[in-house]
């Protein structure tokens, strides 16, 4: 998903559940951080590298693709972006175990690792609450794709735009890094087609460039794994979902209701302002922040800061060594550390050795992983 929903509609959605602004507005924070926090940024605060939810391109193209270079990769977008549906998923047809590794961490919504991600965010504070919930909607967004190089699972082909009357429009890609994408005409940059298996030109969705990340979009196409069976894609319902499914898990996280439970959306919650939503939704445009905004401006009564990258910063360059678990990315840090950690030991534990391996803080504490001396820390003083 774009910032747009990230940030704006995730504080439309954490008003609704009942947060006041200024939670909503570190939710909705962290939520869109999450795209921002990369290795290069936790370096120049001289914060844990380990603690980063994001590449940027640079960071990638100088990524390595042996096999620690790919679970470095895969532990990132597995466990912020592309968080795998069903981790004992079973191919259709016989395959070899790689490939079958590969196929069992497609991204989807309503997983068992969904519902464990918005678990783990209860009572860890506004950053945690955040990352959660970003990566419950990319589970919407990027379903069918998978956080790890693969062409033999991310390549893509055939694809077309539905349109609103029911007629299709052929999309044409193109591979220029600087040339933005041209909605009105179907014309959107992705990666450059590299027939190696490995290549992070085959990461993800980035065949597909941001298609996918777009609220209007409806769009059929043939995945690489699919054995040429066309997945239609319905972005303004998937997002309506999404974003009913990130109130029912806020609304939970709160305390305003016992448990969250997988493929529970709450509908009712959105009757007053359905009509509004799906007309941002509908609404072919590259950027809905505005009309995010607006909603979430009429919803609190109170004017949304714009996201900024720079922030906190400062708060946690400027504090001593013993409070920066205490600043706003101090926590954040922290909450990162728990989601990638819980992750990768999930994906792990079923016997997918392609995120590598960390030990789960929470069951066994610090087993020489220098990293996460943060996590026992502060599991620890949780116990106190």
């Amino acid at each position: 998903m774009n910032p747009d929903f990230h940030y704006y509609a995730a504080y439309c959605a954490a008003i609704i559940a009942g947060y006041p602004h200024d939670e909503a507005q570190d939710i909705a924070y962290s939520n869109c951080f999450t795209d921002s926090c990369s290795a290069t940024l936790l370096e120049k605060l001289k914060a844990p590298k380990a603690a980063a939810t994001t590449q940027l391109q640079l960071e990638l193209m100088d990524a390595g693709t042996d096999i620690i270079g790919l679970q470095d990769i895969t532990r990132i977008w597995a466990s912020f972006h592309f968080l795998p549906r069903d981790l004992n998923a079973e191919y259709p047809k016989r395959c070899s175990k790689r490939y079958l590794q590969k196929y069992r961490l497609i991204c989807g919504p309503n997983g068992e690792l969904v519902k464990s991600t918005v678990e783990l965010a209860k009572d860890k504070g506004s950053q945690a609450v955040g990352i959660a919930m970003h990566v419950l909607c990319d589970t919407w967004a990027h379903q069918h794709f998978a956080g790890t190089p693969s062409l033999v699972i991310n390549n893509t082909g055939g694809f077309y735009e539905i349109l609103p009357d029911g007629s299709e429009k052929k999309i044409t890609f193109r591979h220029s890094a600087s040339a933005p994408d041209d909605i009105e005409n179907s014309i959107y940059t992705s990666s450059l087609y590299i027939s190696s298996e490995k290549s992070i030109m085959n990461l993800g969705h980035g065949r597909a460039g941001h298609l996918p990340d777009y609220g209007f979009i409806r769009y059929k196409y043939l995945p690489a794994w699919g054995g040429y069976e066309e997945i239609t894609k319905d972005n303004p319902a998937d997002y309506k979902l999404a974003f009913c499914q990130m109130i029912a898990a806020l609304k939970y996280l709160r305390g305003g209701s016992e448990s969250f439970e997988c493929g529970v959306y709450d509908r009712e919650a959105i009757l007053d302002i359905e009509d509004e939503i799906d007309a941002i939704l509908s609404k072919r445009q590259a950027d809905a922040s505005d009309d995010w905004k607006a909603l979430g401006e009429k919803l609190s009564g109170k004017a949304i800061e714009p996201y900024d990258i720079n922030k906190y910063q400062s708060e946690y360059t400027d504090a001593s060594e013993k409070d920066k678990d205490d600043t706003f990315l101090g926590k954040y840090i922290l909450a990162a550390l728990r989601q990638k950690s819980m992750v990768t030991n999930r994906i792990c534990r079923s016997g997918n050795n392609l995120a590598g391996y960390t030990i789960e803080f929470s069951e066994k504490g610090f087993k020489g992983i220098k990293a996460y001396r943060k996590l026992v820390k502060a599991n620890r003083e949780a116990v106190r």
